[in-house]
This record gives C-alpha cells, sequence and structure tokens, in this order.
C-alpha cells in the first residue's frame, strides 16, 4: 500500500544513530544521507526517510501517530526496543510484551519514541 513513510527530525546524526540501531535489529542495512541530507532506509520493498521539514519550520511529531514496523520474534522486539533506549529513544506506555489479545489474536508490542519524539512500534503477530 506504501511506497514510503517520512518523518521529520532536527538532528540528523541522531536520527541516524537511532535508527542504525534499531534498525538494524530488524535484519535493514545502515541508512545512507543522500544529497539532499535526507536519511534513507531501504529494506523488503519499504523505504523509511527521515528528514528536516521541507518548509524548514521545526520538526514535530503528530499526536495519534504511530510507525510500526514488523518484527520476526519476540526476542527481536525486545532487542528493537533495546537498541532504541541505548540510542537516543525513549519508552513510551508498558515494558515490551502482549498487548492485544482478542478474538484469537495475539501480538507482541514494544513502543518508543525517537529522539525528535516520533511514536514507533515493533510488532510480532504470535498468534491469529
Amino acid at each position: 500500500m506504501f511506497s514510503h513513510v517520512a518523518l521529520g527530525s532536527n538532528d540528523i546524526a541522531a536520527s541516524k544513530r537511532f535508527y542504525d540501531a534499531i534498525l538494524g535489529v530488524l535484519g535493514a542495512a545502515e541508512g545512507v544521507i543522500d544529497e539532499r541530507g535526507r536519511l534513507v532506509y531501504m529494506h523488503a520493498g519499504g523505504r523509511l526517510i527521515v528528514t528536516h521539514p521541507v518548509n524548514g519550520d521545526k520538526a514535530e511529531c503528530g499526536n495519534g501517530h504511530t510507525l510500526g514496523f514488523l518484527a520476526p520474534s519476540t526476542d527481536a522486539v525486545d532487542a528493537w526496543h533495546a537498541a532504541g533506549v541505548a540510542n537516543g529513544g525513549t519508552t513510551t506506555e508498558d515494558p515490551p510484551g502482549i498487548r492485544h489479545a482478542t478474538e484469537g489474536r495475539v501480538v507482541y508490542l514494544a513502543y518508543l519514541r525517537d529522539p525528535a519524539g516520533n511514536k514507533l512500534c515493533a510488532t510480532h503477530k504470535i498468534s491469529g
């Protein structure tokens, strides 16, 4: 459905440390800074772009926005969360664990905020 997702950042270097760590846990290659100064990640057909806002204003996170990443296991979710906290992110909501167990669907989730405050989630579907 999506060709790419773009998130704002006020500090591309801090974002690169953070995203290299959390996306590396999920198997993505290190991000590349392109000719426009945008940080670009490509993995499994998806593209994530982290950039200073085009209009020149300060980057701000959206209230109610969450970007989710698929993880291959609950251990990968835990490693993603730990890598994020160790590299400038902050934990949000509850510790990593089962969040949704309805109608036979069970998923294991962890939430972080990146250095710019964007809310992220790693998820692994256990069943359903």
